[in-house]
């Protein structure tokens, strides 16, 4: 990839919906201008009829300037909000659990929860992955193509986070459908009208609140080995999780279970029929260089392009004076291009090391807590994918998600000579 930089720093409008449907290698430049010209950079918020408008937003493009607001939660804060715009406070709870949230709150929380991805927990999945994967090929191996969004890459994470949570796979569809308007609700796909974005989103929380309902209820009488089981009867304190709390977790795990680590897969692939002699490198020596080749398609995809911090009280990141209560942008999508941490950033390297990458969240308390089960999924599925459909192709051009926030894939057709399965 080679960015384009058409736009001069005073262009470059970050809440604009017209920017993110500007071709990758423009926005690319975009940030590459902003890190090279005004690194901490003032964005006036969308407009938009649905949404009251805030005050704006500082927006971090260089990796250290994201790095440093992860590690300071005391100073940039979660409980605001980690959506730019500003949503009613039943909403974030709803919709953000512990995501939305500061210590000591948001520790409590993740202990409760971090019971289900402990390493023991996750080696016992692997089996799981290992067989999910199989059969996810065996599917369409002999079809000679599909859809390697919606008939590859989420079928695995989603099946593998709907059996953590105890949810019949009668649902699954059910599932993906509201997740994708959760995460994708500004993409006319998704949610055709934009002033239905607020009823869409609370409609589909409303439907996964209710799935949850009765998957709890089952929990409570008759638990079993999954996660919902674990959250329902889990105390703290000596104090159970009220109802609210546990469907906003539940809500949260569905549905970055399968978002993220589907959109990675998804541009792994497409990064790798980019570049066949970097396939061709980890084709040849698959378990040598999969630590470092999923590491890199984490970096290359960055499937959460932001998240945002309010400031707790007057501070200064970047050489820029901030002011309390003034929201703070942390895009991980630029800090992950930056070159004075990552040599030729804008080149796929399955054997990129060191690669302090920011794919799953800065470090801190909000690190990604299914990091290393997304790392097990990407792995998996591309040693089926090589072993099975050496041959796979991406064909024509990806149709991307018309997003801010998720650096989504929606659909993309790959083609393949055609295999009998297993």
């Amino acid at each position: 990839m080679k960015p384009r930089q058409v736009m001069g720093v005073d262009e470059i409008d970050l809440s604009d919906l017209a920017f993110w449907k500007r071709p990758i290698e423009e926005r690319e430049g975009a940030f590459l201008t902003l890190r090279e010209h005004r690194p901490v950079s003032f964005h006036e918020e969308p407009d938009f009829e649905f949404l009251p408008r805030g005050a704006g937003y500082w927006a971090l493009t260089r990796h250290a300037d994201i790095l440093l607001a992860s590690r300071t939660p005391e100073v940039f804060s979660s409980a605001k909000g980690t959506s730019i715009g500003d949503m009613p406070e039943a909403f974030l709870e709803f919709f953000g659990s512990m995501i939305n949230m500061d210590d000591p709150q948001h520790a409590r929380l993740r202990r409760i929860v971090s019971r289900g991805f402990t390493p023991g927990r996750l080696a016992s999945l692997e089996e799981n992955v290992r067989l999910a994967a199989i059969e996810i090929v065996d599917r369409v191996s002999e079809m000679g193509s599909c859809d390697f969004v919606t008939e590859i890459a989420a079928a695995l994470p989603l099946r593998i986070i709907c059996e953590m949570m105890g949810i019949p796979e009668s649902q699954y569809g059910f599932v993906f459908d509201r997740t994708n308007i959760i995460l994708g609700a500004g993409d006319p796909e998704y949610v055709p009208d934009i002033m239905q974005v607020i009823p869409a989103l609370l409609t589909a929380g409303a439907e996964l609140n209710q799935l949850f309902m009765e998957l709890a209820e089952k929990a409570r009488t008759s638990p079993g080995d999954d996660l919902t089981s674990a959250l329902v009867n889990a105390e703290l304190d000596g104090e159970r999780l009220a109802g609210q709390e546990l469907a906003s977790f539940f809500i949260l795990l569905v549905v970055a279970g399968n978002e993220t680590t589907r959109n990675a897969i998804s541009h792994g692939m497409k990064a790798l029929c980019d570049h066949p002699e970097q396939r061709a490198l980890w084709q040849a020596d698959f378990d040598g260089l999969a630590a470092t080749a999923v590491e890199e398609i984490v970096r290359w995809a960055t499937p959460v392009i932001h998240f945002r911090r309010t400031a707790t009280r007057d501070t200064e990141i970047g050489g820029q004076k901030i002011a309390a209560g003034q929201k703070v942008v942390l895009f991980y999508s630029s800090g992950n291009r930056d070159d004075s941490v990552f040599g030729d950033p804008f080149r796929f390297d399955v054997r990129r090391t060191p690669n302090e990458h920011v794919g799953f969240g800065g470090p801190g308390p909000h690190y990604c807590l299914g990091a290393h089960l997304a790392r097990r999924e990407i792995t998996i599925m591309f040693r089926e994918l090589f072993t099975r459909l050496p041959d796979l192709e991406v064909v024509g051009e990806p149709d991307r998600l018309v997003s801010n926030f998720i650096h989504g894939i929606k659909h993309m057709r790959c083609e393949f000579e055609p295999r009998a399965a297993r």
